[in-house]
């Protein structure tokens, strides 16, 4: 178990702390839904939470098959679904190292399905992948 504690510090912003290490983030209220901007919105960080899950469990893969996933790199994108406001949908780009091939672009991608983080979405949020 890990506990992070947040904090409510103003003006739309909150600051989040991971208990084991002190490590702190701050958000704020996205422009569309009336904040600023000025930092990632909790949204924002369910989507860097699903890319960097879908690598860290790749990265493991990788590590088991003694192979470099060095490079690989992941862009993505969520959309606001409205009433009741959450995220519809993500589109994600993953990239893998040049000197990949078809068939291990294949077994990494499946990743993306093993991740908790998609394990947890609901299963109405759609989810829409390009390899490259």
């Amino acid at each position: 178990m890990t506990t992070i504690s947040c904090t409510y510090t103003g003006d739309g912003t909150t600051q989040l702390v991971h208990g084991p290490t002190g490590e702190k983030i701050q958000t704020d209220l996205p422009p569309d839904n009336g904040g600023q901007g000025r930092k990632f919105s909790p949204t924002d960080l369910l989507a860097g939470a699903f890319a960097a899950c879908i690598l860290t469990i790749m990265g493991k893969m990788a590590q088991a098959r003694g192979e470099k996933l060095d490079g690989a790199h992941i862009e993505i994108d969520k959309i606001m679904a409205q009433n009741p406001r959450r995220v519809g949908e993500f589109q994600i780009q993953l990239t893998f190292p040049p000197h990949f091939s078809d068939e291990q672009k294949k077994f990494y991608a499946t990743a993306i399905n093993a991740c908790p983080v998609h394990q947890t979405l609901r299963p109405d949020v759609k989810v829409t992948v390009t390899v490259k």
